[in-house]
């Protein structure tokens, strides 16, 4: 167990390493911003009361920014959709940008930490109308946004500076957009009672040190088995978190998602049978509502499916492919989800956070930065300019 809203079945049982129990020590122990924003005693930028009061009648919102600045906001709604009773939108990527009802009223939330995002720039050129209402979160300095909200004399909320994309979910970044979806950000920042979680530090650090061994035995590539279709957008954001900051300095752990049970009709054969340099990590959401199997139109050949509800099948699909990986000796995790709020979500940003920040330390890269992302973007202004 992780703690009483996930469970949690590690590679193996081992006991965690020294290094890796220092390691974590000396992360909690320094003063970082990215560690504050994931517990209670974080203060976002910004008057969050006023702006949400301001624009408490908007029922259609669109975020507009890329990877980091989006991604967080994108997994809390899929997730929380259920308790969510507004419209979110996502601009996430060039050509993406769908027809919208000219007539509805929209809140724009753009998000850029640097002010100078080129796609984000582009979707606000072509989205953005002067009568629409808006919302900036970048840096205080100047910058194209920021220059921008001035011109509109739009509302501004200063992203922290010392806080990279990837990790800026719990920060201003991902709970302004939760707290205008209605939800409390208070009940995300879950470090706090983490610390004092046993379970939680005890998973956390034996999953570290497991995928450390896996990886020096040429096994880098992580296949994510995802059983949840709502959760897809939080592996996305996961997806990110650990190949923007570990692909560095010829290392890596490569992240795959793979939708199941569909991709058992697909990928599974080479996953049971081909190459063998992948760990698994299975993730599934035991759902409380799920569609029950009309027994009116089952022959006798399919009796034992009465009664049962789709989330029962695909249970059933997953733990007998846990079974077949433990006969073939194939390595996996799984995580199964007991709830759906916002405590949970919470929980899982700040596992797979710690983890990560863990892993660089284990690979000895440096899990902040991402410099070589930067040549693509200086390439391609250069190509613009011609």
């Amino acid at each position: 167990m992780i703690s009483k809203f996930i469970s949690f079945k590690n590679f193996h049982n081992n006991k965690a390493s020294q290094k890796t129990k220092v390691n974590l020590k000396n992360i909690l122990g320094k003063k970082s911003e990215i560690l504050k924003s994931l517990s209670n005693n974080y203060k976002i930028n910004g008057n969050i009361k006023k702006i949400k009061k301001k624009f408490k009648n908007y029922k259609n919102i669109r975020l507009i920014g890329m990877g980091g600045s989006i991604l967080g906001s994108k997994a809390i709604y899929s997730f929380l959709k259920d308790n969510i009773k507004k419209n979110l939108f996502f601009i996430d990527n060039l050509n993406s940008v769908s027809s919208f009802d000219q007539k509805k009223k929209y809140l724009n939330l753009i998000i850029s930490k640097s002010g100078n995002t080129l796609e984000t720039i582009s979707n606000v050129n072509v989205l953005i109308k002067k009568k629409d209402k808006n919302i900036f979160i970048t840096e205080d300095k100047k910058s194209y946004l920021l220059s921008l909200a001035q011109i509109l004399k739009s509302e501004v909320v200063h992203h922290n500076n010392y806080i990279g994309g990837r990790y800026s979910v719990l920060s201003e970044v991902g709970m302004l957009p939760a707290d205008l979806m209605g939800l409390d950000p208070k009940k995300f920042r879950q470090l706090n009672s983490l610390i004092k979680n046993r379970f939680f530090f005890n998973a956390l650090l034996t999953n570290v040190d497991s995928i450390t061994k896996l990886y020096n035995k040429k096994k880098s590539n992580s296949i994510i088995l995802n059983y949840d279709p709502r959760l897809e957008n939080f592996l996305e954001w996961y997806k990110q978190l650990i190949g923007e900051s570990l692909g560095k300095k010829g290392k890596g752990i490569q992240p795959i998602i793979s939708n199941m049970p569909k991709d058992n009709h697909s990928v599974m054969q080479l996953y049971l049978d081909g190459l063998k340099n992948n760990f698994y990590s299975f993730f599934f959401l035991n759902e409380k509502k799920s569609h029950k199997l009309k027994k009116n139109y089952l022959s006798k050949n399919f009796n034992f499916l009465k009664e049962k509800t789709l989330n029962h099948i695909i249970k059933s699909q997953k733990l007998a492919t846990e079974k077949v990986f433990s006969s073939k000796k194939i390595p996996f995790r799984s995580f199964e989800i007991l709830n759906r709020d916002e405590k949970t979500l919470g929980e899982l940003f700040i596992f797979f956070i710690l983890e990560t920040i863990l892993l660089g330390k284990a690979l000895n890269v440096n899990p902040y930065d991402q410099p070589s992302v930067e040549l693509i973007k200086q390439q391609t202004k250069k190509i613009l300019i011609k």
